[in-house]
């Protein structure tokens, strides 16, 4: 028996998918193998490095008609509580490079930013910048202050002060914004030209590619870990989505390396926030509009990146989207399992791609229509930890610490 209410979904299936088309050249020339090896020999070596767990899910695969289902938990990431802090840490140390080895007309490498003096105080010298809902920006500000810049993050007006206060901690200034998401990341752009400081965006758009294909290649790290943890590929992968590029890093990973027996990919948006979904249907980049309101605060994105659009436009296999209501319920799943299922603490993004799978696995023309079975094998990517404490208590009903301590009582 299905162990989530029976909630609204949408399922679309990508009219422009191409299981048999090859990975090639120009995708490669976005993300890489080679690429990945290099940021993974870079954050390996940052101090407090770990891979973070693969969790199996043995009781909820069975409740939910399955073969397995896994559940990659970033919430120990770098101590920062989610997978973000691959992705804008990598590229702060990617773009700091770049520029002080231009200034000094010489080859600078991340080893030498951390231990040599001289090359701190270039550091110093430099700003970085960037809008987000939370988590981008708390991973930019961690790196920031990792390296030595100096930090300038936007926040729109739905963002919390909780997510303010975590990114403040870092010693990052944080300016809050009026409108949404997008409004946010256009006064970052404009502050930044101004001033002379550097954007650090998850998201791309013509004319700026570079720093967001070294956020989605930080991403991969995360992937790979996965993969290597597990005795078989997926037969099925659902991420969730905001501008694209963490889907896309995921879809990108399994197609260079097999595009015959790459998992199906669905990636999963809000219903209010659904541009990847809408640009799917419409053949063409669809910006959506609004203030985008949904909890799932990481996710609420009107925009969809171009590189990750040159991905998935072609890549994923479907798009599904999801109430609020969904993603509450499994917060709540994880905190109280299954059977002999691990503990989770899961903040409120972390959750969609989980949440679509398992309503979508309570209808047979959307199951059938995604081949899903009782030989499937499942992998999700929980991207967050309780990244908001106060929220997330407000939605479980429990601290994050009081669901531990529960289960470690147990």
């Amino acid at each position: 028996m299905n162990p989530v209410s029976n909630l609204p979904f949408t399922l679309l299936r990508n009219p422009r998918h191409d299981n048999a088309e090859p990975y090639g050249a120009q995708r490669e020339a976005l993300l890489s193998a080679p690429a990945l090896a290099q940021a993974q020999a870079v954050i390996t070596a940052w101090p407090g490095y770990c891979a973070t767990p693969l969790r199996s899910l043995a009781g909820l695969a069975a409740a939910a008609g399955v073969a397995a289902i896994h559940y990659k938990d970033e919430a120990s990431r770098f101590g920062l509580g989610s997978f973000k802090a691959l992705g804008g840490a990598y590229a702060v140390t990617r773009l700091l490079c770049r520029e002080i080895g231009e200034r000094l007309g010489r080859t600078v490498s991340p080893e030498a930013l951390l231990l040599e003096p001289a090359l701190r105080q270039a550091c110093a010298d430099i700003t970085v910048t960037c809008a987000t809902d939370g988590n981008h920006g708390r991973s930019v500000a961690w790196g920031a202050q990792m390296m030595g810049c100096r930090c300038v993050i936007y926040i729109h007006a739905s963002v919390s002060e909780g997510r303010k206060r975590a990114i403040e901690a870092y010693g990052a200034h944080v300016i809050r914004t009026a409108g949404n998401y997008d409004d946010s990341v256009q006064e970052a752009d404009r502050d930044a030209r101004r001033n002379g400081w550097f954007v650090i965006s998850d998201t791309s758009y013509p004319g700026y590619m570079d720093i967001p294909r070294d956020v989605m290649q930080g991403y991969q790290l995360m992937v790979h870990e996965a993969v290597q943890a597990m005795a078989q590929w997926p037969t099925h992968v659902f991420v969730q989505a905001g501008v694209g590029g963490f889907a896309a890093a995921v879809c990108a990973y399994f197609w260079e390396r097999s595009a015959a027996r790459r998992p199906v990919l669905v990636v999963v948006e809000p219903e209010r926030a659904d541009c990847l979904m809408q640009s799917a249907k419409a053949g063409a980049l669809v910006a959506v509009k609004g203030d985008l309101d949904t909890l799932m605060a990481g996710l609420a994105c009107g925009e969809v990146s171009l590189l990750a659009w040159q991905i998935l436009e072609r890549g994923a296999d479907a798009f599904c989207t999801i109430g609020d209501p969904a993603a509450v319920e499994l917060m709540r799943l994880l905190a109280r399992p299954l059977a002999a299922d691990p503990v989770i603490v899961a903040g409120e993004s972390a959750v969609a791609g989980l949440a679509a799978a398992l309503l979508i696995l309570q209808q047979a023309q959307a199951r059938d229509a995604l081949g899903l079975g009782a030989d499937s094998r499942l992998l999700f990517f929980g991207s967050e930890g309780d990244t908001d404490p106060a929220l997330y208590a407000q939605l479980v009903g429990r601290s994050a610490t009081e669901v531990l301590q529960a289960a470690d009582a147990a």
